[in-house]
């Protein structure tokens, strides 16, 4: 398979929680860069196409948008809040 990633990830295994619509699902990261992250979900679940990413280590909140899915695997790109009008 060809790689298509601008950068290059890292292997991980670190707890995160999935948070969307008012509930939150555990989940283990197992690579992640600075623009995106694979993720492991306990079971095979549809997931929204918009959520945030809190690492359990440092309460750290990322903005992710899914790329791709894989049974109970799923691939992210992470965004940044468009920046508020009137904010310097």
């Amino acid at each position: 398979m060809e790689e298509r990633r601008e950068v290059e990830r890292t292997n991980v295994d670190e707890i995160a929680y999935i948070s969307g619509d008012g509930a939150s699902l555990r989940c283990r990261v197992f690579n992640i860069s600075d623009k995106g992250a694979a993720i492991e979900l306990p079971t095979k679940q549809h997931m929204r196409s918009i959520f945030q990413l809190m690492f359990e280590k440092d309460r750290s909140v990322r903005d992710c948008r899914l790329v791709w899915s894989s049974g109970n695997r799923v691939g992210v790109v992470f965004v940044d809040k468009p920046a508020e009008e009137g904010a310097a």
